[in-house]
């Protein structure tokens, strides 16, 4: 593992990256689907939120590294364990019958049909629901219907010219403003925007020249608070807007993450400072589910943020290459 004072350039930035899939692809067991999977009740974001962002994170990884590199082959076998935790898409079938109205089904799915798992049946299923008035006028903050919108279009779907939502970055807003929620909501809006990172020509000139400016104190802010997952997010954030100018990355910030990193490579969701006299809020033993709750996310950004940094998106192969089975669903070679 990279030692926290060990980063010194962007190859060191890569090895980040290393230790944090290494550490996900021991820990497979915290993503995997319970028996609760299907069920009306069931807890979504300790089940399929965590394999949807294990797909998403792995997805971008595999796009941006070669078919040769290390990392790229941990994380095609991450796409192919969380493909196989959806019965290979059926479970996604399933699902869309039991609640058609849900849009996680569709935002998960997309995730993995962007590294090319496809179900063409749930896809059909999906498109016929996306027609109704129902789905269309469902009430949804501008950002998770941003979302929605580039999942449906992953998917084949595409509404008729729905227009993008008014987000809070879309506005410019004050950059005072800025705080945890807003922070988040931002940085996925960037997310949605460039496809995970993908194309950096998707965000508008008005926004790459307004979060040059203001990226750099929000994100000091967040690491002199210890906010580890958003600092990561942002990371991300600026690597994309550098991207195309060929910006330096702000190495300080990554020493600043890499000292957060616990031994094996994971990285906690934020600092916890005990209160005076206590324990403070423990997030449990290594193989505990709190902990594995408390590190899998800001995990998975810190290996995001460090491809989009250190690496360039592969060149696409000539074909899919996918494996198709029976009733058309497929997975890349």
């Amino acid at each position: 593992m990279t030692p926290p004072d060990g980063i010194r350039d962007v190859r060191d930035v890569r090895r980040v990256a290393e230790d944090a899939l290494e550490w996900v692809d021991t820990r497979r067991a915290g993503f995997a689907l319970g028996e609760d999977a299907l069920a009306v009740d069931g807890e979504v974001d300790s089940s399929w939120k965590p394999l949807g962002e294990l797909a998403q994170v792995c997805a971008t990884v595999s796009r941006h590294t070669a078919p040769a590199d290390p990392l790229h082959a941990r994380a095609r076998s991450l796409l192919d364990f969380a493909w196989r935790e959806t019965e290979e898409g059926e479970l996604f079938l399933r699902l869309q019958r039991l609640e058609p109205f849900a849009t996680y089904p569709l935002e998960v799915y997309a995730a993995l049909a962007s590294a090319g798992f496809r179900h063409p049946a749930f896809e059909q299923a999906a498109a016929v629901v996306a027609r109704t008035r129902g789905w269309r006028l469902t009430e949804q903050d501008p950002t998770r219907r941003l979302g929605v919108l580039r999942a449906e279009e992953r998917c084949g779907i595409h509404r008729p010219a729905p227009g993008q939502p008014r987000t809070w970055l879309g506005g410019l807003p004050e950059p005072w403003t800025f705080g945890r929620d807003t922070g988040y909501a931002l940085t996925h809006v960037v997310f949605h925007l460039t496809d995970w990172g993908r194309d950096a020509g998707g965000l508008p000139p008005a926004l790459v020249t307004y979060l040059a400016d203001w990226l750099p104190p929000w994100l000091d802010t967040c690491l002199e608070a210890g906010m580890w997952d958003l600092s990561a997010e942002l990371l991300a954030v600026a690597a994309v807007v550098a991207r195309p100018a060929g910006d330096p990355p702000p190495l300080d910030a990554w020493r600043r993450i890499g000292a957060a990193r616990c031994p094996t490579g994971e990285v906690p969701l934020e600092r916890r400072e005990p209160p005076p006299g206590g324990p403070g809020d423990d997030p449990g033993p290594p193989g505990d589910e709190r902990y594995f709750l408390h590190h899998y996310h800001s995990t998975l950004m810190a290996a995001f943020a460090a491809v989009l940094t250190s690496e360039r998106p592969a060149a696409p192969s000539a074909g899919p290459g996918a494996r198709h089975r029976h009733g058309g669903q497929g997975a890349p070679a």
